[in-house]
């Protein structure tokens, strides 16, 4: 295995558990009413490749899933990642 596809996989799983652990994070803090996370941050977890831990996230704690920007955006989002992930480890492992 070449080192850029273990990079890839390595930034994969960091940030997906990064999206997991803020939207645990931001369900425990809505439960104490504490300050919030802001949906801003946890959609720039989101964008930098952490979309399916987010839903993920989402779907275990049962938190954002009545906002329907969270509900569709998310999977939606975390399909088009997962793809473009699986093209690049392909490309990586061919090279």
């Amino acid at each position: 295995m070449n080192t850029a596809l273990i990079l890839l996989i390595t930034y994969f799983i960091i940030m997906n558990l990064m999206g997991y652990m803020i939207m645990a994070n931001d369900k425990t803090r809505a439960k104490k009413q504490k300050y919030r996370i802001k949906e801003s941050s946890i959609w720039k977890a989101a964008f930098l490749g952490g979309a399916a831990g987010c839903f993920a996230g989402m779907r275990v704690f049962r938190h954002k899933t009545k906002h329907n920007v969270f509900k569709y955006g998310l999977p939606a989002l975390s399909v088009g990642q997962l793809i473009s992930y699986s093209a690049l480890a392909f490309v990586f492992y061919q090279g």
